[in-house]
């Protein structure tokens, strides 16, 4: 079992820029969510004071 799971991550010697490659991929969807809601919030913030 142990096995099965290392050769999946080991990925023939590829596992590790497969899994950058989807570690990249996860940051910039991130990126994409948590900037415009922190510029969202920001905006509502400042027409609140502004108010």
């Amino acid at each position: 079992m142990i096995d099965a799971i290392l050769h999946f991550f080991h990925m023939g010697g590829y596992g590790v820029y497969v899994f950058s490659a989807y570690g990249a991929m996860l940051l910039l969807l991130m990126s994409q969510w948590l900037i415009p809601i922190s510029r969202w919030k920001r905006y509502l913030k400042q027409q609140k004071a502004s108010s």
